[in-house]
């Protein structure tokens, strides 16, 4: 479906507003198809973002800072969502010995073995599959296209 059909908008100011539009608009529905698809796991699309960035990381620990700064919403609330995730068994923290202001974040066992069932689980997740629609070269040229925006 096109952007003036799902927004109900058939004039915009020109092509680049369009565009801006269209990047917001798509940015959300993604947001939203993400969210559903997370929700089969008990976690929100913030909370994954964080199990993500610490898989990266693994084996070794990361500081809240360094998390939040790789986090896609930088004004998620990084400090509530470690906690959720610590609530759940999927991270840990410990508090440093040397320095006691410092808290060290990790997956654990229980979050990897959950971020390893959604891999496979994301083959056929309708989360996934919504990128169908393009092609490789396509999903390539999107890259390259949104990079180029953000530079």
């Amino acid at each position: 479906m096109s952007l003036e059909q799902d927004i109900k908008q058939e004039k915009f100011q020109n092509e680049y507003h369009k565009a801006s539009i269209n990047i917001l608009y798509t940015g959300s529905w993604l947001y939203n198809v993400h969210a559903t698809y997370l929700k089969k796991f008990d976690i929100t699309p913030e909370q994954f973002n964080v199990l993500r960035i610490l898989r990266g990381a693994h084996p070794q620990s990361m500081m809240l800072a360094e998390v939040s700064a790789r986090m896609i919403d930088k004004n998620s609330n990084c400090t509530r969502l470690v906690e959720k995730l610590r609530q759940k068994g999927l991270v840990s923290r410990e508090i440093r010995e040397d320095n006691r202001r410092q808290v060290d974040i990790r997956v654990t066992d229980k979050g990897l073995s959950m971020l390893k069932r959604m891999d496979a689980d994301d083959r056929g997740s309708s989360f996934l599959s919504v990128f169908e629609n393009l092609t490789k070269k396509e999903a390539r040229e999107l890259n390259r296209i949104l990079d180029k925006l953000r530079s």
